[in-house]
């Protein structure tokens, strides 16, 4: 994996998240900072000469995890759902630990990171008066949960595409969502057994369908044909063949593509159960495949957990 904030020609840039949808992220991180066992006990007392330290050192580190945009260059402005920070005094040391969540389109491990190196140099800072051997360290990331991080692991389902386009069909056209789902589906782990293209005519559609569920294909991507054209067949050629509609699935796709654009809700999008195949109809361009990843991958996968009994956990 190369560096995100370098750009093409190697210059420092910011990452574009703006594709991204927004889900609940959170994250953890943990340190320590070392000191004489005489500057605890003070510590523990309320005695040093500056009053509080736990407590100031806590709001310096939530008040860091709230504007670290500000401290580290290239991170993204959040906004912070929650944020809380945990001491354990010990014998020579205390150990900080800080949480942060958000509902953003990128995670906050740098924001609970910020917080516990503010808040164990608030520590020092309040303690340095009678104590000039501390000595701050183990600043780590423990956890991170949400966006695809949280899904990395599990099932990953077998995994055909079809393209529906008179004109890609016929050659007059190339086709380029195809090749995005298939480099994205593949990119998540799946086996892309195949991506075929088919002109918009519904026994076809319904045909390759038919064949594919027949064959084992766990989870079937249609992409165009969605529209109101009077080509704009699929999802009238394969809703008859539902056995359960998703439209939970349907729901996030449609509110995550009217989000980005208004003719989104012209789009006639379809997902359910053909068998124990998931079949999903996407339209047609570019734009929509890529979206169609950001919103399906990895959390559909969590449906073929849910299909072999394995709950919702």
């Amino acid at each position: 994996m190369g560096f995100t904030h370098l750009d093409s020609s190697g210059n420092v840039a910011m990452v574009d998240v703006s594709g991204k949808p927004g889900t609940m992220r959170s994250a953890r991180a943990s340190g320590y900072i070392v000191m004489q066992p005489e500057t605890v006990e003070l510590l523990s007392r309320d005695a040093l000469p500056k009053g509080n330290v736990l407590t100031t050192a806590k709001i310096a580190g939530i008040m860091a995890a709230k504007n670290t945009a500000h401290l580290v260059p290239l991170c993204h402005q959040l906004n912070l759902s929650w944020a809380d920070i945990v001491f354990d005094v010990g014998h020579d040391r205390i150990s900080i630990v800080a949480t942060v969540k958000t509902q953003e389109a990128t995670g906050v491990e740098m924001e609970a990171l910020t917080a516990v190196s503010v808040a164990a140099l608030t520590i020092y800072d309040m303690c340095k008066a009678v104590d000039k051997s501390m000595e701050i360290g183990g600043i780590r990331l423990e956890e991170k949960t949400g966006g695809k991080h949280s899904v990395t692991a599990g099932y990953r389902p077998r995994t055909s595409i079809l393209v529906l386009s008179d004109s890609i069909s016929s050659g007059s056209a190339v086709d380029r969502s195809g090749k995005v789902l298939r480099e994205g589906f593949e990119a998540a782990g799946c086996p892309v057994g195949e991506v075929r293209v088919l002109a918009d005519n519904r026994d076809e559609i319904a045909a390759v369908v038919d064949e594919w569920v027949s064959e084992g294909v766990e989870l079937i991507v249609t992409s165009g044909g969605t529209g109101l054209g009077p080509r704009d067949v699929t999802v009238d050629a394969l809703l008859p063949k539902f056995s359960r509609k998703l439209p939970g699935i349907e729901q996030a796709l449609f509110s995550w593509g009217q989000g980005k654009i208004k003719t989104a809700m012209l789009s006639r999008l379809a997902a359910g159960m053909v068998g124990s195949t998931l079949v999903i109809c996407l339209p047609g361009s570019v734009g929509a495949a890529k979206d169609s990843l950001e919103v399906l991958v990895p959390a559909v996968f969590h449906a073929f957990a849910m299909m072999k009994g394995e709950g919702h956990s």
